[in-house]
């Protein structure tokens, strides 16, 4: 969730920093702090002398991804029927558990591109 809130405030236009990550997804900035470092380490993100956050290419790939994931679900769940808040809410969980086959089927039963 982390590369995805980085990568949704980036197209935002604006430079993002930790805080802002703490404020959009509600958590405190140790815990942001800690999983920032872990993404710094598995070459995810990187932070510049500013403390501004950047994806590497390897992490825009996975966030974009993940974002696709959670979009084309959401969408999916309202065409259902489903509320868009609840929606919403259900994408996040399943973006992160769903397999790449179930995915894509679903993408490709509900035309959605």
């Amino acid at each position: 969730m982390y590369l995805e809130t980085i990568l949704v405030l980036s197209q935002k236009g604006k430079q993002v920093r930790s805080v802002d990550v703490s404020e959009h997804m509600g958590v405190s900035k140790p815990s942001v702090s800690r999983a920032i470092g872990l993404l710094k380490s598995g070459g995810y993100v990187v932070m510049d002398q500013n403390g501004h956050l950047h994806l590497t290419e390897e992490g825009r790939e996975v966030a974009e991804h993940i974002y696709e994931k959670h979009t084309v679900l959401s969408r999916f769940l309202v065409s259902l029927g489903v509320e868009e808040a609840t929606a919403v809410e259900d994408a996040c969980k399943m973006e992160h558990i769903i397999s790449d086959a179930s995915f894509y089927a679903i993408k490709k039963h509900a035309g959605i591109e």
